[in-house]
């Protein structure tokens, strides 16, 4: 497999996206905060771990989602520390607070708020990828809460906004996780077209892959 692709460098924290689903962005972090390393939802990646140890001594594992299982067992045997499997608080000592997104049956989630970094890690409530955003959107609510919308997470105020699909907001972060969560329901057509001309039966997507494919576009 190819290597992770490495986002949201920051002098405290980065990021990896793992290349396959390459739709997903499935995006992975570290945060090195109060003299520990935090990791959230990590898919296994050889290189990133190595820069993991390297940011500085590991302090646990957070998985902030229940379906989010990806390699968090795996990850955190490696490094030696504990698995925190979506909690309802932080442990003892940790230095994040914990803001519970959304419980529901089959849906339990969780985003960690990081007060001396301003920064908000979040798990699935928001992203950056394709497939969360419309036309016009820079960061996007999910889009199975656009109607539920993740309204926890604007008690805080963030500088940066790391995500679990694609990569993370820097720049005027805490106004965009306002405007997403705001506007993800009238957004919510856009969103819905903009998928269906990029992925539906004659969209960009399907194109783009039967033409990698060999096979005739509709285009030629």
């Amino acid at each position: 497999m190819a290597a992770a692709r490495i986002a949201d460098e920051l002098p405290f924290a980065f990021g990896w996206i793992a290349p396959e689903p390459r739709f997903m962005q499935r995006c992975s972090h570290a945060v090195e905060a109060g003299g520990r390393v935090w990791v959230t939802d990590p898919v296994a990646d050889v290189a990133a771990l190595d820069r993991v140890l390297a940011l500085g001594e590991p302090g646990g594992v957070v998985q902030l989602l229940d379906r989010h299982n990806r390699d968090c067992a795996a990850v955190a045997a490696q490094l030696g520390v504990p698995l925190y499997e979506v909690p309802e608080a932080p442990p003892p000592g940790a230095p994040f607070e914990v803001i519970p997104v959304l419980r529901m049956r089959r849906w339990h989630e969780i985003a960690l708020w990081f007060p001396e970094e301003r920064t908000l890690v979040v798990a699935e409530a928001l992203g950056t990828a394709q497939f969360y955003r419309a036309p016009s959107e820079r960061l996007a609510v999910s889009p199975l809460q656009r109607l539920l919308l993740p309204r926890p997470l604007l008690a805080v105020e963030p500088e940066h906004v790391l995500v679990g699909h694609g990569e993370g907001v820097h720049d005027d972060a805490s106004a965009a996780v306002r405007e997403a969560v705001a506007r993800a329901r009238s957004r919510a057509p856009a969103w819905f077209w903009a998928g269906l001309r990029a992925h539906g039966p004659f969209g960009t997507q399907r194109r783009k892959r039967a033409t990698a494919e060999g096979a005739p576009s509709l285009d030629s």
